[in-house]
C-alpha cells in the first residue's frame, strides 16, 4: 500500500464542496486502513470561489486551470465536479496524466462522449489507474436495507416500485440561467436528479428492460441572464435580459425492470421540496419505503403482522443494518444520517480501491464508467419515449 495519497477536487460549487469535505473525513470512518490522505488542491476557474473552498476545507492551494492539477506531481486522486459538458476533456486529460479519477454523475452531456470516457477508463485500468463514477445514494443504509429485505425474501416477489425526486432549486423564475437549464430535453431535471432515481431503481428492482409514457414539461420557459458567476444552483446577480430554458423542469415515465414494473417522477420546480427523494416498493409479502427527508429510518410493512396492528412500522437504522456499523463516530440508532455522510463513504470506498485494499475487506466499490454509460442510455430511452408520444422504448 502506498504511504500517502494526494487529493484534488476540480469544481468548488456545492457538490465540489461535498467532495472536498468527504476527502477530509474519509479517514475517520470504518477501520483505519487508509494511507495518509493529503488535501492538496481545489480547482475552479472562478478564483474567489476556489480560494474560499480551499481555505474552508484545509486544502493546500487553489488553481484556476485543471491542467495544473493534471501536471502536479503531488496529486494522485482527483474528483471532477464541474458542468457535464466539461467532463470528457478533463477526465481524459487526468487519466492521460496518470491520475485516479472519481467523476460526478451524469458521466457526460452526450452518450458519445460518455462512451469515449469509458473506453479511456478501460485503457487507464490496464495501467493501474482507477476511474469511477459517484452514485452517492448507493451508500445509503436505508436504501441498502430495502435491498436486503428484497434479497432475504421478506417482501416476497416484487410487484411494483414508485420513486420520485422533487426539488425546488428551479422553482423561482428569477433564478439565473446557467448550464443546468440549457441543453436538449432530458438533460434538465431528468439528467440531474432523474439519474439518481434511475440507478436506485435498478439497484432495487434489477435491470430496466424498457420504458414507456415518457413525458417532459418546461414550466419556466425563460430565465434572466446572470451579471457574473452563477454560484451553485441559483446564486448570483441577474440582468434584465433573459434566455430561453431549453430542457425539462419536470419528467415522468414508467419502466419495466427485471423484477417488477415502476413509475418515476422528477421535478426541479416543486416548491417546498428542497430535496424530496422518496422510494416505495411493494411485494407479495409486504412493502418498504424510505425518504431523504428522514434518511435514518425505513418504514416496513409485513403481511405476517396481526390484523389489528397491520401497517407500516418505523425502523430506526443502526449497526444491525447494512452500511452502518463503524461508519460514523456515533454508530448508534437515532443519531441521524445526512446526505453529506454518503459522500464521505463514497470517497472512502474510492480511496480504498486506489490504495489497494482488497474488495472483500473494503466498502462496496464505486461504480464503473460503463455503469455511467448505462445510466445515460437508460435516460436516453426515456427521452426517446417522450419524443415519440410516450411509446415503449427498449433500454440498451
Amino acid at each position: 500500500m502506498t504511504t500517502s495519497l494526494g487529493v484534488a477536487v476540480i469544481g468548488a460549487g456545492m457538490a465540489g464542496k461535498a467532495h472536498a469535505a468527504a476527502y477530509r473525513a474519509a479517514s475517520t470512518v470504518y477501520a483505519p486502513v487508509l494511507p495518509e490522505i493529503r488535501l492538496v488542491a481545489i480547482g475552479d476557474s472562478f478564483e474567489p470561489l476556489g480560494v474560499e473552498t480551499a481555505k474552508r476545507f484545509g486544502f493546500e492551494r487553489n488553481v484556476v486551470d485543471w491542467r495544473d492539477i493534471a501536471a502536479a506531481d503531488d496529486i494522485d486522486v482527483v474528483s471532477v465536479v464541474v458542468a457535464n459538458s466539461l467532463h470528457r476533456e478533463i477526465v481524459e486529460g487526468l487519466l492521460a496524466a496518470g491520475k485516479h479519477v472519481l467523476c460526478e454523475k451524469p458521466l457526460s452531456d452526450t452518450i458519445a462522449d460518455a462512451r469515449a470516457m469509458a473506453e479511456a477508463a478501460r485503457s487507464a485500468e490496464a495501467q493501474g489507474l482507477v476511474a469511477r463514477i459517484g452514485f452517492s445514494y448507493l451508500r445509503s443504509p436505508g436504501i441498502a436495507f430495502m435491498r436486503q429485505l428484497i434479497d432475504d425474501g421478506r417482501l416476497g416477489d416484487l410487484l411494483h416500485f414508485s420513486g420520485r425526486y422533487w426539488t425546488d432549486y428551479g422553482c423561482r423564475p428569477d433564478a439565473p440561467i446557467s448550464w443546468r437549464y440549457q441543453g436538449p430535453q432530458g438533460s434538465g431535471a431528468l439528467g440531474d436528479i432523474g439519474s439518481h432515481v434511475s440507478y436506485i431503481a435498478e439497484y432495487l428492482c434489477g435491470p430496466a428492460h424498457d420504458v414507456s409514457g415518457g413525458r417532459f414539461h418546461t414550466s419556466i420557459v425563460e430565465r434572466p441572464k446572470p451579471l457574473g458567476q452563477v454560484i451553485g444552483h441559483t446564486g448570483g446577480d441577474v440582468s434584465d435580459e433573459t434566455s430561453p430554458v431549453t430542457n425539462d423542469d419536470y419528467a415522468t415515465f414508467n419502466a419495466r425492470f427485471a423484477a417488477c414494473v415502476g413509475t418515476i417522477e422528477v421535478s426541479r420546480v416543486a416548491a417546498g421540496h428542497p430535496n424530496g427523494l422518496a422510494l416505495e416498493i411493494f411485494g407479495t409479502r409486504g412493502a418498504a419505503r424510505w425518504s431523504q427527508t428522514n434518511p435514518a429510518q425505513v418504514e416496513v410493512m409485513l403481511h405476517d403482522e396481526h390484523a389489528d396492528v397491520a401497517g407500516y412500522r418505523t425502523i430506526p437504522l443502526g449497526p444491525a443494518h447494512p452500511r452502518y456499523a463503524g461508519g460514523w463516530a456515533m454508530d448508534a440508532p437515532g443519531v441521524g444520517i445526512g446526505q453529506n455522510d454518503l459522500f464521505v463513504h463514497q470517497a472512502r470506498a474510492f480511496l480504498e480501491e486506489v490504495a489497494g485494499v482488497p474488495a472483500e475487506a473494503s466498502l462496496p466499490r464505486c461504480r464503473s464508467f460503463d455503469d455511467g454509460v448505462h445510466n445515460m442510455e437508460f435516460l436516453a430511452a426515456v427521452a426517446d419515449s417522450a419524443a415519440h408520444g410516450g411509446t415503449t422504448v427498449a433500454v440498451r
